[in-house]
């Protein structure tokens, strides 16, 4: 195997076949010792993150393409904290797909003026580059056009994945009497179609249960039945 990219959170490797392998870490997102999905450092270390990250991922995965969703998902090895994905073509140098139903994190931060804690948004979607240089910033659809990262058609399109792909997600969450906040996705081309690509899991979410905020390893239990 060769690896190609070295990430926070997992390496991806080239393998035979043409497939890529996702090689899932411990590390997660946050400052301070705090775990935040919207961050983009790594903040701290969670014991079994990695195998949670691949059992989440293939989970959701598997719904999702059984709704009918295209996703780069091939297979996981839950042994090994690995998943094998088909190659696909990032936009630009790469966009992330955040859904809001409830302002928490970010949004609260920019937007206080208006939007308190918890105040519903409906499945409100925005768009950043992946750029920690400059802290991910928010995109508009018609700069994504200018700037030839998306057609105006392909915002359209991921928008409308972006909130299918997510209700079923909150479905899930909801059957186990818990609230999802907020996730991020990242989308990519192959053989010229959209797909959900990268991953799916506790470290990409927000989820709540009785007013109380999951950590990684409790959003992963409680969606898997452990």
């Amino acid at each position: 195997m060769e690896r190609i990219y070295k990430g926070k959170t997992k390496d991806v490797y080239l393998i035979e076949g043409g497939n890529y392998l996702l090689r899932f870490k411990d590390d997660a997102t946050g400052e301070g010792g705090v775990f935040d999905p919207g961050a983009n450092q790594v903040g701290l270390s969670i014991e079994g993150m990695g195998n949670m990250g691949v059992r989440v991922s293939a989970f959701l995965f598997e719904k999702i393409e059984a709704a009918g969703i295209a996703t780069h998902y091939v297979s996981a090895d839950f042994d090994n904290s690995e998943m094998v994905v088909k190659p696909a073509e990032i936009f630009g140098n790469g966009i992330e797909v955040i859904c809001r139903y409830k302002a928490t994190g970010s949004f609260v931060r920019r937007y206080g003026m208006y939007a308190a804690e918890g105040r519903a948004l409906d499945a409100l979607v925005e768009i950043t580059l992946k750029d920690d240089e400059r802290n991910d910033p928010l995109i508009t659809k018609e700069a994504l056009d200018a700037l030839n990262i998306l057609t105006c058609e392909e915002y359209d399109q991921i928008l409308i994945m972006t909130r299918e792909i997510c209700q079923i997600v909150k479905d899930e969450f909801s059957r186990k009497g818990a609230e999802l906040y907020d996730i991020k996705l990242e989308f990519g081309k192959a053989d010229g179609k959209i797909h959900l690509i990268d991953e799916i899991s506790a470290g990409s979410m927000r989820v709540y249960k009785d007013g109380k905020k999951l950590e990684p390893p409790e959003l992963a239990n409680l969606l898997l039945g452990n």
